[in-house]
């Protein structure tokens, strides 16, 4: 009899359940869906262009072959690093918002410390010359 019960626990709610799976099928579908549908046809083929390398849709200019140099890198590992660690300090803030735990001087020096670590990235990376731009001149082949 109670495995009866367990089976049937939720069917008041299925309407619901299956409203969510189909929403959930919709959002992660759809996007998939309107592509297609929208989708130019055959318009590469028919240029004869099948085989080229776009990006944009539009004619390259030049080779696509070309340097970068190394500092986009960096500026793209220091952003990811502080866009990382300033998701951190979100549930901080909610946390802080709550009266209990405003209260604690240790949390706030907690928090100073580990912006502090951050901004120490930054010194230190000010210090390498990473922020600088400079034009790279390369010889031409």
């Amino acid at each position: 009899m109670e495995s009866q019960i367990t089976a049937f626990l939720y069917h008041e709610q299925i309407l619901w359940i299956t409203a969510f799976v189909i929403g959930g099928l919709s959002f992660a579908l759809g996007p998939i869906a309107i592509v297609y549908l929208l989708m130019p046809r055959k318009t590469r083929q028919i240029n004869n262009k099948a085989s080229q390398f776009i990006e944009c849709g539009m004619d390259p200019i030049g080779d696509s072959w070309i340097r970068y140099g190394a500092v986009f890198y960096l500026y793209a590992l220091i952003f990811l690093a502080f866009d990382v660690d300033v998701l951190f300090l979100f549930p901080v803030a909610l946390a802080y918002d709550n009266a209990i735990f405003a209260s604690s001087l240790r949390d706030f020096f907690e928090i100073v410390i580990f912006v502090g670590i951050l901004s120490l990235a930054v010194v230190y990376a000010w210090i390498k010359g990473v922020f600088k731009w400079e034009r790279k001149t390369y010889l031409r082949r």
